[in-house]
Formats: C-alpha cells, sequence, structure tokens
C-alpha cells in the first residue's frame, strides 16, 4: 500500500493539474470594470482555489515612460485596449503583450492620468470599431484596428470637452480620467473639473460616438424652470463663482431599460458654501437619467450642502437582490464616508431605511450648514466614522502620543461638524472610505469593497479682504487663492499627503515647465486656464522668489472669484514617523450581503513594511484601486501601497495567493480569456502614497 500511494501521488497531482487548465470559452473584459453594470464580475473559472497557487508571469508589457497608470484595461476579441503614464492609447496581443500601435504624443499628455478607454462597434461590418479616450480637454476617437483617429469624428478625430457648456466656462479646466458611458450611438463623459469658485459647472453630456455632436445635456446645477433650481443662489447657472457638481467617477448603464446612474461630486468651491447657501441640487446625488435624452427619472442626494469634499467616487453597481422576499433590480452606491445606499433601479425607493441626521451648525460667517444629513439603516458603515476616534483609539506605535492627544482633543470628531478655524476631524477622509476602484458585486448579492481609514484634519482660515487683495502683488495673490491649500503658505507642501514642496522649485524645473504645470495640471493637480497670462506669469516669478516686479493685483482678473474663507491645507493626521494617528485597521477589505444589509467578514487589507520588520502583524494601508472577482469564488485586488498582487476566498476572505509586483498596482486588475486560457493582468505605475514609479504592465496565468 505504501509504494502504491507513493506511485499515484505523483499521477494524482499531474492529473488535477491538467484538468485545472483544461481550455475554456473565451470571454472578454470588455467594458470599463467589467462590464456596464460596473460589478467587476467574470465569469471565468479555469483559475480557481485549487490552482491559484500556480499562477506565474505570463507576460509583461514596459511603457516608454514610468508614473501613475490607473487604468482598467479592455480586452476584446484578443487584443488588450490601455493607456501608459503618458496618456498614450496602445493596443496589445493579450496572449504576448506585444505591441499592435499606439496613438498619442507623450511630451503633450503627461499632465493627465487616466483610468481607460471605451470601446464601440457598430452593427455595420463594414464601419470601423472605435476606441474613445480623452487626452487634456479632448476627447479622441480612433480606429481600433490601427490607433489612426477616425477623421469624421468633431475636428479630426477629436471633441472639446468644453463643448456644448456655458459661454463664460469656455477657458477653464476639464479633463476626464475616466471612460465614458457608451450607449447605442452615444457616449456620456464623466469630467474632472477644478474644485474652487474657478470652476466649471459639471454638466453631464451625451456626444454622438459617429460624429462628435453633442446629444444631450442635463444642468447639474439647475437652469430657471429646471428642477432644483431653488436649491442654488438664482445666478448659480451663470458659473461666476459657482461651479462642479460634476460627475468625474464613471456612471453605470442598464441598457435593456435604457437608464443611466450618474453620481456626481460637490459643488463647488469646497469647504465653504457661503455663497452657494442651499440643498445644492444636483451635487453629490446618485442620478438617474434616461439615456437618450438626459431627462432625469429620479435622483437621491448623499450629502446635503457638501461642505466635506464628498464627492460620490465611483460607478454605483446594478444588481438583482431578494428583498422581503421579492427579487428586486437594484442600483448599489458606495461612498467616501463608507456608506452603502441600495435603492430600487427603477423607483429610486431605498431598500433600507434612511435617517436624517442632525447636524452641527457653521460658525463661519456667512455659511449656513445644512441641518440633517442622510444615513442609510443597513448596511451598517464599511469604515469607522469620526465620532468613534477617542484619545483611546490613537495608534499604539506612535512615538508622539502626547502631541497626539493634544491635536485630537483641539479638533471636533462629533459626525457631520462643520468646518471651522480650530479643526474638524474628516474620517473617513477626502479619499475615503471608498475610492474610484469602486467596489465588486458578484450574481448573489454580495459586495466587495476596499476602504480607506486615513483621518485628516480639515481647518479653515480667514482670507484677507477684498480692498487688502487688490494691493497684494498678483503673483503672491494668485498663490494665496490657488495653491495654499495644497501647498501651504510656507510652500513646503505635505509629501505625506501627495503634495510636493515648492520652496526649492527652481532646481527641478525651469520657467517654462512650470507654466506647463500651471497651465495643464500634473496628475491629481488641476489646471489652472481660467487665470491670466499675466497672473500665471507673476506666480511663477514668486515661485522662484524673484525680484518683485509684480503687477499688484486687480479685481479685474478673469473669471475672478472671491471667499471670505479657506482651508490651510489637505492634512492627514500623521504621527512623528508618518504613519496614520490613529490604531489600525488603516486599510480593510469587506464583504457586505446586500440582500440583508449584513457584513459576511471584514479583514485589514495591506502591510505597513516598517511595522512588518518589526513583526507586527497586518495594520492594514491606503489603497486605491478596486477588486475584481470570478465565478470561481476569488477576489483578485492589488491597491495598496506595499506593492503586493493578492488573491482571496470570496466566501471566506482567506488569503489564497501573494506577489510582489515590480511596483504598486494603483489600479483595478482585468481578466480575460483567449484560446483557452484565463489571464489576469494589472497596470503597474506606482508613484502614490511615495511609491517607487513603474512603467509595466504585468499579465498572469496557470
Amino acid at each position: 500500500m505504501k509504494k502504491r500511494f507513493l506511485f499515484l501521488f505523483p499521477i494524482t497531482a499531474i492529473l488535477v493539474s491538467l484538468i485545472a487548465i483544461q481550455p475554456i470559452q473565451d470571454a472578454d473584459w470588455a467594458d470599463y470594470l467589467g462590464g456596464l453594470d460596473r460589478n467587476h464580475f467574470s465569469p471565468l473559472t479555469q483559475i480557481n482555489a485549487g490552482n491559484v497557487s500556480q499562477l506565474k508571469v505570463a507576460w509583461t508589457y514596459e511603457t516608454s515612460e514610468a508614473g501613475q497608470m490607473q487604468v482598467n484595461p479592455l480586452i476584446i476579441n484578443g487584443i488588450l485596449y490601455g493607456v501608459n503614464a503618458n496618456v498614450q492609447a496602445f493596443a496589445l496581443n493579450a496572449e504576448t503583450g506585444k505591441e499592435i500601435w499606439k496613438f498619442g504624443d507623450s511630451l503633450k499628455a503627461w499632465h493627465s492620468t487616466s483610468r481607460g478607454v471605451s470601446f464601440w462597434k457598430s452593427k455595420s461590418e463594414a464601419e470601423p470599431s472605435r476606441i474613445l479616450y480623452t487626452v487634456g480637454p479632448n476627447l479622441w476617437t480612433l480606429d481600433a484596428a490601427t490607433g489612426k483617429p477616425i477623421e469624421s469624428f468633431g475636428d479630426a478625430g477629436k471633441v472639446d470637452l468644453h463643448t456644448g457648456l456655458s459661454e463664460n466656462a469656455k477657458d477653464k479646466f476639464i479633463i476626464s480620467n475616466t471612460p465614458g458611458t457608451i450607449f447605442e450611438d452615444l457616449i456620456v463623459m464623466p469630467v474632472r473639473l477644478a474644485e474652487d469658485g474657478s470652476a466649471a459647472p459639471g454638466d453631464v453630456r451625451a456626444f454622438n460616438v459617429k460624429t462628435g455632436k453633442l446629444a444631450w445635456t442635463f444642468h447639474t446645477i439647475p437652469y430657471p424652470s429646471e428642477f432644483g433650481f431653488e436649491t442654488f443662489p438664482k445666478d448659480a447657472h451663470k458659473n461666476t463663482n459657482i461651479g462642479a457638481a460634476n460627475n468625474w467617477a464613471g456612471m453605470a448603464l442598464d441598457a435593456k431599460r435604457g437608464i443611466l446612474y450618474v453620481p456626481t461630486g460637490s459643488a463647488s468651491p469646497d469647504f465653504y458654501g457661503g455663497n452657494r447657501l442651499g440643498k445644492n441640487l444636483f451635487a453629490n446625488c446618485l442620478l438617474a437619467l434616461d439615456a437618450r435624452t438626459g431627462k432625469r427619472l429620479w435622483h437621491f442626494q448623499t450629502t446635503h450642502h457638501d461642505i466635506w469634499d464628498r464627492d460620490l467616487p465611483a460607478p454605483p453597481n446594478l444588481i438583482t437582490l431578494k428583498h422581503k422576499g421579492k427579487m428586486v433590480d437594484a442600483v448599489a452606491q458606495v461612498t467616501k464616508q463608507g456608506l452603502v445606499f441600495v435603492f430600487d433601479r427603477v423607483t429610486g425607493k431605498s431598500l433600507f431605511p434612511i435617517n436624517e441626521i442632525p447636524a452641527q451648525i457653521s460658525d463661519l460667517e456667512g455659511e449656513i450648514a445644512w441641518k440633517t444629513q442622510p444615513v442609510p439603516s443597513l448596511p451598517a458603515p464599511f469604515a469607522r466614522q469620526s465620532t468613534q476616534i477617542s484619545e483611546n483609539d490613537l495608534s499604539p506605535f506612535a512615538e508622539n502620543e502626547a502631541e497626539l492627544l493634544e491635536t485630537l482633543n483641539k479638533t471636533n470628531t462629533k459626525r457631520f461638524a462643520a468646518p471651522n478655524k480650530t479643526g474638524t476631524l474628516v474620517f473617513p477622509g477626502y479619499d475615503g472610505g471608498a475610492e474610484w476602484g469602486g467596489a465588486a458585486v458578484d450574481p448573489a448579492g454580495i459586495m466587495y469593497v476596499n476602504a480607506n481609514e486615513m483621518a485628516w484634519i480639515l481647518k479653515m482660515k480667514e482670507n484677507p479682504k477684498k480692498e487688502a487683495i487688490a494691493s497684494m502683488p498678483l503673483g503672491e495673490k494668485t498663490y494665496d487663492s490657488y495653491c495654499v491649500s495644497c501647498h501651504g503658505s510656507d510652500r513646503k507642501g505635505n509629501a505625506a499627503s501627495g503634495y510636493p514642496n515648492l520652496v526649492n522649485i527652481a532646481s527641478k524645473s525651469n520657467r517654462e515647465q512650470i507654466l506647463s504645470i500651471i497651465s495643464n495640471g500634473k496628475g491629481m493637480m488641476p489646471g489652472f486656464t481660467m487665470i491670466s497670462a499675466q497672473a500665471r506669469q507673476d506666480l511663477v516669478s514668486f515661485l522662484l522668489n524673484e525680484e518683485k516686479k509684480e503687477v499688484a493685483a486687480k479685481e479685474t482678473e478673469k473669471n475672478e472669484y472671491y471667499s471670505p474663507y479657506s482651508m490651510t491645507g489637505y492634512n492627514k493626521f500623521l504621527d512623528s514617523k508618518g504613519l496614520p494617528a490613529i490604531s489600525p485597521p488603516w486599510g480593510t477589505l469587506n464583504a457586505i450581503d446586500l440582500n440583508t444589509g449584513q457584513f459576511l467578514w471584514k479583514i485589514p487589507f495591506g502591510e505597513e513594511a516598517s511595522l512588518k520588520a518589526k513583526g507586527i502583524p497586518t495594520t492594514g494601508t491606503e489603497n486605491y484601486g478596486g477588486p475584481i472577482i470570478t465565478a470561481s469564488g476569488l477576489l483578485f485586488i492589488a491597491a495598496t501601497k506595499d506593492a503586493k498582487f493578492r488573491v482571496f476566498e470570496t466566501k471566506t476572505g482567506k488569503l489564497l495567493w501573494v506577489t510582489k509586483l515590480p511596483a504598486a498596482g494603483f489600479a483595478t486588475p482585468s481578466t480575460y480569456s483567449v484560446n483557452g486560457k484565463q489571464y489576469v493582468v494589472i497596470a503597474c505605475g506606482g508613484t502614490k502614497l511615495g511609491t517607487t514609479k513603474g512603467n509595466k504592465y504585468v499579465a498572469f496565468s496557470l
């Protein structure tokens, strides 16, 4: 028996291995996040719990430049479509990673980031399939086979995303980081805008895929006679010092019903709403629109009169749930606050009761905070809330505990505490809770969502009076108006929060390079096209510490706006070593049954290298990029700053496999099969959270 066992064991192992890699029906990843439902789900099963440990690198694709890549690539008919750190679109052989074509000028688009492309296929075989994606303010349409612009679309292949906006928004900053949503012959575009009073309006607009012509517009800041007009000051729609309420995170589509689900962000300026008093529809809303016309069907506002930057950060998920004994087509929306709102997809009725919780009044002159804020009774928050943080919740690893306690005691930790001049704890922070990576949901209605648990301290400062500003040198005034919130009044920035030190910028960049960044933006910094050429020149002189020859600031600056208050900067609540000042976990992965609103499991997600080296168990880390799930019960996710790629069992949260990537994968992976073989691919660009830059796409297979 002993000899027979030894003889059979290797044969059994070989048979299991052969069965595991049996060819399967090919499956594409044809839409952003896996489908128009944005559920991050694949029916593939070749890679499973029994063989996932055998995953190996199948191919790598090295891009021309290193830098942040947030791309969720598409794979259609054996071709992978992606974008590199320089926002050049490309096509690869999805089996080998060999480049087929590449489009774009790397020298002109390095200031943007991209989460991928959209794909459109005509009903006519004679008409080429199209790839649509954005570079700066332009939406390009490319022939999917060749990568060449389709000249009949817009202006020689491109459409300016300012198209259809009000006249005084024509020179304002606008780009798109997220792929548009395609319905029939339309593409509906997300847009990223500035976040101060100079922001363009966040109108939701659909363009014809063939011609580039504007098809319809929905005003997120309503015009006279439109629903919601009374929730803003009467002139808000004129876009003089109020803007945004934009969709930047992407949308979901019920193609059968022709309903588009659009999550929106806050109205601008952020943090002080004294010039936009009111409930502010349709900012911070989940909108259900007729996809053919843009007509509003229903809406729900998740934050009233937002003064905390509580944008809806990701596309919603379209699912079918068992609720009160009946099957209901539903839409679920995750939030930065760590909340999940679940609605009937057709009626907009919430599946779980939503309570309006009393909020604090503001002590800033001119500000009127909304009296209540909505919180669903179920599911419970998937991230801790500010009210749960006390001195007992300070990090046990911090060496400056007394200093942290003093800061915490001076900070308002109440729920929905209005911004003030002494400090408010924003927790979950500006980056969630949930972030742009979004949530995955399987056909059984189980949601899987990764979350950040980073606390930030929001503090407001009183700005100089208009008269005093008018006498300031223009460069200094421009810096104070547009740059202080990120880089600080001392220009030292905040490396832990990702805002660079500008004190010695002359040693890193010349005048032309700085001017280009100011005009076009870089990474997550917006471009400031709305300020005059003279103001930009004087701002550079101020940054370079040149002799003060700047002209005096005047109130005749183009698109001038004034706010009596502004925030002092994006400041994380950190200890003396740059680690979160609150106790772990600092990042989590959660499984929630949306049928019942109950959690199935919750685990820390990610490792802090400096603590792991000391033998400290997993603490979790900040994370950007979402999970994907497969019918074989696996969850694939990178997202963490430790540069790991992990696979978990969906039923239990058990870690099944982990590998080190060449750089952190701050992106959502994709999975697909070609010629009967399943692959999983992730973009590894690093860069965020102080991580090493990367320039590779890495594909794994058995």
